[in-house]
C-alpha cells in the first residue's frame, strides 16, 4: 500500500512539474507570437491560429490563467515532493533542506529554462497548439481568470497604466522597412528593393526627380510650323508641353496619339493642334512623391508641371518617373540614361551638372547627400559657396570633385570618383 502510495505522489510530482513547464512554455510562446504572421495563418483557417489570435485579444486575461496555472503547479509539486521526502527520508530538517533546494533546481531547469527557451526558439510550434488547451482552460476558470485580471488591471489603474494605452500593434515606417530587411530569402531581393523604395517615396519630393525648367522639350507656338512639326516628328515622348515662347507662358499639353490620328486625316495644322491641348495640371513644390502618385490617379493624370510658391514653373514631373522611383528605370530610352553619366575604367564618372542627385545615387549606387540640393550642379555651388570654376577640385562626403567644365557660372560637367578607401578610415 505504502509503495502504491508513494508511486502516486512520484507520478502527480512528474505530471505537476510537467505541467508547470506547459504553462512556462506557453506565456513565451503565445507572447512571443509575430501577430502579423499568426493573423495571416488565422485568415488562412488556421484554428489553432485563431484561438491563440482570441488569447491574445485579452493579454490580461491570459496572462492571468497562465500564471495561474504556474503558481498552483509549482505549489502543488512543492508540496508533493516534501511528502515524498518525509516517506522516503523521514521528518527532519536536513531532508526537508535538501528536498527544497533539489526541488528549486530541478523547476528552474525543467520547468522554467529549458520550456521557454524552447518557445522562444520555436514560438509558433510551442504557442499556436498550446492554445488549443489554454483556451477552453481559460473558459473553464473563467471567474477566477476575471477576478485575477480585475485585480491587476486595478493595480496598473493605480499607477496610471491602462491596457488600452498599449493596445497597439502597428508598425511605423522604420519599423516596416526593417521587416523587409530582415526577411532574407523569403522576399527576393528584387522585391526588397521595391518595397523599400515604396517606403523611400514618402522622404522624397517631386523636386527629386522633376526634368528642370531649362531642360523641358515641347511644343513652341511661336516657332514656324515646319519647325514644330518638326518637334512633333522627333519626339520620343508621348505628350509634349505647348507653350508660346517660354514655359511661363505654358498652354498645356498634348499627346502625341491624337495629333497622328489628326495627321492621318490630313487634318494636322496649328488650329487643330490647340484644339488637342488639354490644360496643364500644376504641382506644389516640396509635395512627397507618395502622395503625388495618388494625385496623378485621382486627377487621372500622367504629367505635371511643378511651381513654386510665386507660381512659377520649376520642372515637369510624370507618373513614369515616380513609378521609376519604385522599380527601377524602365521606359526611357538607354541612350537618354547614359547621355548624361560616362562611366570611365578608372571607376570614375563624368557627369553632367543638371543630373539630380537621386538618380545619381540610384543608377550607380551612389550616397552622395540628398538633403540639401536635388542637382549636381547646386551640390557643387553649395560645397564651393562660391562660383564654380573648370579645374576645381573639392570633396564632398566620400567622394573626390573636379570641374571639368563651368560655364554661365553653372557647372556644365565634373569628374567623380569614390575617395579611396584607405582615405576613409
Amino acid at each position: 500500500m505504502n509503495e502504491l502510495s508513494l508511486g502516486l505522489e512520484m507520478a502527480l510530482l512528474v505530471f505537476l512539474l510537467a505541467l508547470s513547464a506547459f504553462f512556462a512554455a506557453s506565456e513565451t510562446g503565445l507572447m512571443t507570437l509575430n501577430r502579423y504572421r499568426l493573423k495571416t495563418r488565422a485568415q488562412q483557417g488556421d484554428r489553432g491560429a485563431r484561438l491563440a489570435q482570441k488569447l491574445l485579444d485579452r493579454p490580461d486575461r491570459l496572462i492571468g490563467l497562465l500564471l495561474l496555472g504556474k503558481n498552483f503547479s509549482d505549489n502543488a509539486a512543492t508540496v508533493v515532493a516534501t511528502l515524498v521526502a518525509i516517506e522516503l527520508f523521514g521528518d527532519n530538517e536536513v531532508v526537508l533542506g535538501i528536498t527544497t533546494v533539489s526541488l528549486t533546481v530541478v523547476m528552474l531547469v525543467f520547468s522554467d529554462a529549458a520550456p521557454k527557451t524552447l518557445a522562444a526558439l520555436y514560438p509558433e510550434r510551442v504557442g499556436i497548439p498550446s492554445a488549443y488547451i489554454n483556451y477552453p482552460l481559460q473558459w473553464l476558470l473563467t471567474p477566477v481568470v476575471w477576478t485575477v485580471s480585475l485585480l491587476s488591471n486595478g493595480v496598473l489603474r493605480a499607477i496610471g497604466v491602462t491596457k488600452e494605452d498599449a493596445a497597439t500593434h502597428s508598425l511605423s515606417t522604420e519599423e516596416l522597412r526593417t521587416v523587409v530587411v530582415e526577411a532574407g530569402a523569403m522576399i527576393p531581393q528584387r522585391h526588397q528593393r521595391m518595397l523599400l523604395s515604396i517606403l523611400d517615396l514618402e522622404h522624397a519630393t517631386v523636386e527629386d526627380i522633376m526634368i528642370p525648367r531649362n531642360e523641358i522639350i515641347g511644343i513652341d507656338l511661336s516657332e514656324p510650323w515646319e519647325q514644330i512639326h518638326e518637334v512633333i516628328v522627333a519626339s520620343s515622348h508621348t505628350r509634349l508641353p505647348v507653350f508660346n515662347g517660354s514655359i511661363d507662358d505654358l498652354k498645356g499639353v498634348v499627346h502625341l496619339r491624337k495629333l497622328v490620328r489628326a495627321a492621318a486625316q490630313g487634318q494636322l495644322n496649328l488650329d487643330s493642334l490647340m484644339g488637342l491641348v488639354r490644360d496643364p495640371y500644376f504641382i506644389p513644390e516640396g509635395t512627397p512623391l507618395n502622395q503625388q502618385l495618388l494625385n496623378f490617379q485621382d486627377q487621372k493624370r500622367r504629367i505635371g508641371f511643378v511651381v513654386d510658391e510665386y507660381g512659377d514653373i520649376q520642372g515637369l514631373v510624370t507618373l513614369e518617373d515616380i513609378l521609376e522611383e519604385v522599380v527601377g528605370e524602365f521606359t526611357s530610352d538607354p541612350a537618354t540614361r547614359q547621355k548624361h553619366v560616362t562611366l570611365d575604367h578608372d571607376g570614375s564618372a563624368l557627369v553632367s551638372g543638371n543630373v539630380t542627385i537621386r538618380s545619381l545615387n540610384r543608377s550607380l549606387q551612389w550616397k552622395l547627400p540628398t538633403d540639401g540640393p536635388k542637382t549636381l550642379n547646386g551640390l557643387v555651388v553649395e560645397q564651393l559657396g562660391d562660383i564654380p570654376k573648370t579645374g576645381r577640385k573639392l570633396r564632398i562626403a566620400d567622394y573626390e570633385f573636379e570641374i571639368i567644365e563651368a560655364r554661365a557660372n553653372a557647372v556644365k560637367t565634373a569628374r567623380i570618383r569614390p575617395a579611396p578607401s584607405e582615405e576613409l578610415l
